[in-house]
């Protein structure tokens, strides 16, 4: 005997269904994600680029103040930026993949094609929002640092 088991709480519709207001929503979003996943490509070649050319920077400006540089600075702020580049990819080309994706979900009525597109867009707000727990995280870190040291520098000018 064979039974037909469904995993939809009884009532449940099968799908969800868009309407052309929400499809134009998605269609118009996608065309800016789309924009803005270009435009983080062409900001991370040129924070790459500036990841090279940092230390020629430093040089120049050490020549004109007469002030060295360590050689340790320079491959640093080499290294920063580089991360900076590569990480600002990550945000890009997930917004990039979402913007193509729901576009042509939308337009072939694909719903395999817009749900991969959404699971991007769910991708991108992941990652914005593990950076920010990060960033928050460092913040504090450093607040912390700096009420020790601070607390330090006070009680060794009272001895």
């Amino acid at each position: 005997m064979e039974t037909n088991e469904t995993f939809e709480p009884a009532g449940a519709e099968p799908d969800l269904i868009l309407n052309h207001e929400a499809q134009g929503y998605l269609r118009e979003s996608g065309k800016w994600a789309y924009f803005l996943g270009i435009l983080g490509f062409i900001g991370s070649g040129l924070v790459l680029l500036a990841a090279f050319f940092v230390n020629a920077l430093f040089s120049l400006t050490a020549s004109y103040q007469q002030i060295p540089f360590p050689a340790g600075m320079r491959v640093l702020m080499s290294l920063a930026y580089i991360l900076i580049a590569i990480f600002y990819f990550f945000f890009s080309y997930y917004l990039f993949q979402f913007g193509n994706r729901i576009k042509k979900g939308i337009l072939f009525t694909n719903p395999t094609e817009v749900s991969k597109a959404l699971g991007k867009l769910k991708s991108f707000f992941k990652l914005w929002g593990i950076t920010t727990i990060v960033i928050i995280a460092l913040y504090i870190l450093v607040i912390i640092v700096v009420l020790v040291i601070g607390i330090g520098a006070a009680s060794m000018m009272h001895r």
